[in-house]
């Protein structure tokens, strides 16, 4: 591990690798340079603070870059022991950008590295997961005082802040930037669909094609990793609580049935929940052997891996493979140690759905600046037109003109005089 004045990564001398990875991002990224343009002119985060916990890949790079030039003064930890990209972690670092990640961390050194980023007394937090504000909230309570707001990834983050906002335990702003549409409508579904699809890919060179293919969970990131699977000929199975969400699967053209049942006949498992345990021991004993598990949920807490390590014996075959041999004697795959298979295995998601998210993370930024101390504690959204702005960004990079209303047309859409 290399370690200086503001930094832990790896190795610092991938750097040169890390900045051609982020200009390739950046060429991708067309709304979030726009963005950048900007906020070089304008610096409307001069002199604030900008603890961020998200996962250390090139496309992050382009947002951190995007603040810095907004004048803010940024600090970055990795949401996931496995998700570093450590070329590009040097690269940040080598630019002076206090950054505390590598690939495979420790559990301690996963919270030692929170730390640090608290330690910089952060006025936001930019979080993926919530472990950033939940460490402030549990153990530095203090700090809270000078923190105008935050702002949250991921749709497992925006549960635990729901369920603070209901105990009345978060105590300051925070934007559920997943709640966007340029975000969950597009991150989770396209984002995650193809990037499942890569990781299990690069982890096991496995033919997606006629196999049994369960997605546990039928959310935005279900529907997205059903809808690739099915593109690449899977005959798709959905396991789901929610009533709606497995009508929506039905009507789809998904089979819908209890996760007990889709364990004896599935053949590739993902789960998308955001919750625990939902591929349990007792779902596993029941699986053909060869069975390949992997999650896309923020948290390894989906399939059951503890218990599965004490039961069964285990040995990596692939680089993020690893096979357990249960006392039945059938045997199954486990992809990325079950964290997040398409940032352990693959990239995480394209660099040009990432530019729309980071257009939200960064305008969630410059929106609690500009109504400092007008936000009460709890859990807020980006206004409509925020999200419209990034929108037209995206269709701009894109090359893309769409049609605008007429003033005839938006009297008519405002009025209720005209009918038949």
């Amino acid at each position: 591990m290399d370690s200086g004045t503001g930094y832990v990564v790896r190795d610092i001398k991938l750097a040169a690798q890390g900045r051609l990875n982020i200009e390739y991002a950046e060429s991708q990224m067309g709304a979030l340079m726009s963005v950048k343009a900007r906020f070089e002119k304008e610096k409307p985060l001069n002199g604030v603070r900008i603890g961020i916990a998200l996962h250390p890949s090139k496309e992050t790079a382009v947002l951190v870059r995007t603040l810095a030039a907004g004048g803010a003064e940024v600090a970055l930890c990795a949401c996931n022991p496995l998700s570093t990209q450590d070329d590009v972690a040097a690269a940040l670092a080598e630019e002076g950008i206090s950054v505390y990640a590598y690939k495979g961390e420790s559990k301690e050194d996963y919270y030692a590295f929170l730390r640090k980023v608290i330690e910089t007394r952060p006025n936001i937090t930019v979080d993926d997961g919530c472990d950033l504000i939940s460490e402030i909230h549990q153990n530095r309570p203090q700090l809270i005082k000078d923190i105008i707001g935050g702002c949250e990834e991921t749709s497992t983050g925006v549960i635990r802040l729901k369920s603070m906002e209901r105990d009345g335990a978060l105590k300051y702003p925070v934007i559920a930037v997943n709640e966007s549409k340029t975000k969950h409508l597009m991150d989770n579904v396209k984002g995650t669909g193809q990037s499942t699809i890569d990781g299990i890919l690069r982890a096991s060179n496995v033919l997606v094609a006629g196999k049994n293919f369960v997605v546990c969970g039928y959310g935005d990131c279900g529907k997205g990793v059903s809808k690739r699977a099915q593109g690449m000929d899977a005959n798709v199975i959905v396991a789901e609580v929610d009533p709606f969400r497995a009508l929506q699967a039905v009507y789809d053209g998904y089979r819908v049935m209890p996760i007990a049942e889709a364990a004896k006949i599935g053949d590739i498992f993902v789960t998308v929940t955001g919750n625990k345990n939902v591929i349990d021991v007792e779902h596993i004993k029941s699986m053909k052997t060869g069975a390949i598990l992997c999650n896309s949920g923020h948290f390894d807490a989906e399939i059951n891996i503890n218990e599965l390590k004490k039961m069964a014996k285990s040995r990596r075959i692939r680089p993020f493979m690893d096979e357990f041999s249960l006392p039945g004697g059938n045997k199954v795959l486990v992809l990325g140690e079950g964290r997040l298979v398409n940032l352990v295995a693959a990239e995480g998601h394209p660099s040009e759905i990432m530019s729309m998210s980071f257009c939200n993370q960064a305008l969630a930024a410059e929106h609690l600046v500009r109504n400092k101390g007008k936000l009460k504690p709890g859990v807020h959204v980006l206004p409509n037109e925020v999200d419209d702005f990034v929108a037209r960004l995206q269709l701009e990079a894109m090359g893309i003109a769409i049609d605008r209303l007429t003033e005839e047309q938006k009297a008519y859409l405002n009025s209720w005089r005209e009918g038949t």
